[in-house]
């Protein structure tokens, strides 16, 4: 019997969003970054209305300031942690995974070809399905992002838009939270930098 192929199916109740480092410091260096911040949001926002754990990183708050506020995350309720490592598997993060039954992860933030593919490969190596949402992610090179894009399919991480993800995790136009989610895409999110003008 053939083995059976892991297609990257996502549901509510075994994933997780991560939100990885989007700080105040960071504003000026990174490229597009209002339209990654723009698509986190629009993922932080479907994560609440579906139910879904999130964590977020700081690398390095002291020197690199906090999450930017436009993000939407909550202090004093939400999950932040802060690390000086290249990836968000900090324990605390860890733990969580251990205890939480979780399946698959759901990417967004900076840099993609540092903390977001470190912690990809790491997440990949504890067995976990790993969706990086493209749109989400950016970094200073434009070619360090291409090339982690690549790395992390190589490795076996699904690379997907917000829109996408969203619409697979309801699932159903019948969903109780469908027309809640629907809001979040009714507008197109930005491209990110993802495509050249000729294509938009």
């Amino acid at each position: 019997m053939a083995a059976v192929r892991n297609i990257g199916k996502v549901f509510t109740k075994s994933s997780i969003l991560f939100l990885c480092d989007m700080q105040e410091k960071f504003r000026p260096m990174i490229k597009h970054y209002p339209q990654i911040i723009e698509v986190s949001s629009r993922m932080l926002k479907a994560a609440r209305i579906l139910q879904i754990p999130v964590v977020t990183t700081e690398q390095y708050p002291k020197g690199l300031g906090l999450t930017v506020p436009e993000l939407g995350v909550d202090r004093e309720k939400d999950e932040i942690h802060a690390k000086t490592c290249f990836s968000m598997l900090v324990p605390k993060v860890e733990k969580k995974l251990d205890q939480g039954g979780f399946k698959s992860v759901i990417i967004c933030g900076i840099e993609t070809q540092a903390c977001i593919q470190n912690t990809t490969l790491d997440l990949l190596e504890r067995g976990l399905d790993v969706h990086v949402i493209a749109d989400g992610c950016s970094s200073r090179s434009m070619l360090d992002r291409m090339y982690a894009f690549d790395r992390m399919k190589q490795s076996g991480a699904f690379i997907t838009t917000s829109e996408a993800m969203i619409l697979q995790l309801v699932g159903d136009f019948a969903h109780p939270n469908f027309k809640e989610c629907q809001k979040l895409i009714k507008d197109s999110a930005p491209t990110s930098g993802l495509l050249p003008e000729s294509q938009l």
